[in-house]
């Protein structure tokens, strides 16, 4: 998996599985674009890896709930590296609420950070590679709960059932002009977001028992798949999800 020359963008990159994305497709050759909005601090100390690393890198901030800070994003993208040839839309949020208690602002929250900067980040990135022709990568992190509910994160899962229809229909209609659109579908990470749970013995080990391969993932297995999605290798792949979950989808209670 070599991406020596390629330009990088990954939303939300400054933690959790994005900053493993950024580590992975820095080792693998490509200049980075961190997207983040807070902690500038983890931003800077990530910078230092990837430099540390031999390559290039700027961070961003901007959030991109907002199309106006996205097309900032990409400007200082191409202004630092004169092209953009893969998006991750990484960045994520959940308020584990139920369709009875979800406020219209925690459903507009959700909905923005998560769909809506999946969408207008594919658009943008989509114009760019046009743009500069060859063709690119966009990458959408997912997740199981696209296609697999989850009571009681009824935003989120409309969110990931969004960005799944949108990496289909994206896919077809990139696919002229070279840009292959993917979806990354994880199942339970050790990530910040799932701190609740991973911080909790008894509900980890519930969990750990309901996954096949007996685990959560780290954020490097997801960021691996990424790379190779990135990569000549996945040459073939749009307008599709890979699910990465260890097996919780296919677990059955076996009736």
């Amino acid at each position: 998996m070599n991406l020596k020359g390629k330009t990088a963008i990954v939303t939300g990159g400054n933690s959790g599985i994005g900053l493993a994305i950024v580590l992975e497709l820095a080792r693998q050759g490509a200049n980075i674009v961190i997207d983040y909005l807070v902690h500038p601090e983890a931003t800077e100390e990530l910078e230092e890896q990837v430099r540390a690393l031999g390559n290039c890198v700027i961070g961003v901030r901007a959030d991109v709930s907002k199309v106006s800070e996205l097309q900032s994003l990409f400007a200082q993208a191409v202004e630092a590296f004169d092209h953009v040839d893969i998006m991750v839309n990484n960045a994520g949020v959940e308020t584990r609420t139920s369709i009875l208690d979800t406020t219209e602002e925690q459903y507009d929250r959700v909905l923005a950070i998560n769909l809506k900067s999946a969408f207008f980040g594919t658009q943008l990135a989509a114009q760019q590679m046009i743009k500069q022709g060859g063709g690119g990568r966009i990458i959408n992190i997912s997740s199981v709960h696209e296609d697999w509910p989850m009571p009681g994160n009824t935003a989120y899962c409309l969110s990931k059932g969004g960005m799944r229809m949108l990496t289909r229909t994206a896919g077809v209609e990139l696919a002229p002009h070279g840009i292959l659109v993917v979806g990354v579908g994880p199942g339970a990470v050790s990530t910040p977001i799932n701190s609740v749970t991973m911080s909790d013995e008894a509900l980890l080990k519930r969990l750990d028992a309901s996954i096949p391969l007996g685990r959560v993932a780290k954020p490097e297995e997801i960021a691996n798949l990424v790379a190779f999605l990135a990569s000549d290798g996945a040459s073939y792949l749009t307008a599709t999800t890979v699910f990465a979950d260890g097996g919780i989808m296919q677990s059955s209670p076996g009736l």
